[in-house]
């Protein structure tokens, strides 16, 4: 097994800074994922640690060893990709026994290991078929099966559920799981998928922009965001987002905007002023941390329903207030119609505040 640290990477395309100053480290043993939208470098990240593109400056260890030029076939890293990159021609058996082959490995030693990981993967009964007969499911533990037939001492996944229908992808995530736990498999996963992430992850590393937004174990970076991206990217439904200003009103300290007024005490609005620039937030609420009450009050606004999404266990609303639309949970048995005047009240216990300017979090 293997730790892995990068020492303030950072890679280029010509003018491009695709990953800018990357520094982590991925514990031996450790499920790690990578989460982040599209063009936010966290497949590039995974490519550096393969071997399969080199930094433009910083350096990457496994343990203590510098591996910034080591070629890949030498790193003992098994990689599935989201394309699963099967050979067509090759019966599943095959597939599974290439990369052994190319180690030269005796023939019974080879299908003893093959026999092994079907058992373990549950394909068994698949050895001697093609890659154009198999579901999406079998073809994703044929690929799984190739990776960890080699005994790798670092298993790299590049969002290897993507291609998979959302009910199988419920299955195999937790087939993952299980067997890096079993194989005690220092494991990198990608992905753009904040559930997986918070299912699946030890510690989850938010990208954007190139850069690192927040490293921590997933229900840290959901109930303490870094920052107004990883609030906004980490939840489903997203984050609601309110503008807002610190104010003293009747010599009391209030987070207010035209629609709302939420009062503080002094301590947080020192604080808020002391972090912000002339006192302007952004306020932000969890669809889960809002619900529909009758009377005024403290943190209640008065909206219009926009839409009624209900899902069964829950229903979702949309409220439009002013010119935005935003999101609350409510029950099952929801009453209220589209175009009635609701009031909805803000759970001020689970609210976060956001510097407006530098969009980081201020609580």
């Amino acid at each position: 097994m293997v730790r892995v640290k990068f020492d303030s990477v950072s890679k280029d395309y010509g003018n491009v800074t695709v990953v800018d100053n990357s520094s982590f480290e991925v514990k031996d043993q450790e499920f790690f994922i990578i989460l982040g939208p599209s063009g936010c470098g966290k497949t590039t990240t995974l490519n550096m640690i393969a071997g399969l593109e080199e930094p433009t400056s910083g350096n990457i260890y496994f343990d203590d060893q510098l591996v910034n030029t080591m070629a890949p076939e030498k790193r003992d890293v098994a990689m599935v990709f989201q394309t699963f990159a099967l050979y067509p021609n090759l019966t599943v058996h095959d597939n599974i026994a290439f990369p052994l082959k190319l180690r030269k490995m005796k023939k019974e030693l080879i299908e003893e290991k093959v026999a092994a990981v079907g058992v373990k993967l549950r394909i068994t009964h698949l050895l001697e078929k093609k890659p154009y007969q198999l579901s999406g499911g079998e073809r994703q533990r044929v690929a799984l099966a190739r990776a960890i037939v080699r005994e790798p001492r670092l298993f790299l996944l590049d969002e290897p559920l993507s291609n998979i229908d959302a009910k199988l992808r419920v299955h195999m995530r937790a087939e993952l799981i299980a067997l890096q736990r079993e194989l005690k498999i220092t494991t990198i996963y990608v992905t753009h998928d904040q559930v997986e992430a918070m299912t699946m992850a030890d510690r989850v590393m938010v990208m954007n922009h190139a850069k690192i937004s927040q490293i921590g174990k997933p229900l840290e970076v959901f109930h303490k965001p870094a920052n107004l991206f990883v609030a906004g990217f980490m939840g489903t439904p997203p984050m609601n987002f309110f503008n807002a200003e610190l104010k003293n009103v009747n010599s009391h300290q209030v987070v207010a905007n035209e629609f709302f007024t939420i009062n503080v005490d002094k301590a947080m609005g020192d604080r808020i002023s002391k972090s912000t620039t002339g006192g302007e937030l952004i306020v932000g609420v969890r669809p889960q941390n809002m619900q529909q009450v009758t009377a005024s009050g403290d943190a209640v606004f008065e909206g219009e329903v926009y839409a009624v999404e209900p899902l069964g266990i829950e229903t979702q609303v949309d409220v439009k207030l002013g010119d935005s639309i935003y999101k609350f949970v409510g029950p099952a048995e929801y009453k209220s119609k589209m175009g009635d005047k609701i009031k909805v009240k803000i759970d001020t216990s689970n609210m976060h505040l956001f510097d407006r300017k530098s969009e980081i979090a201020l609580i």
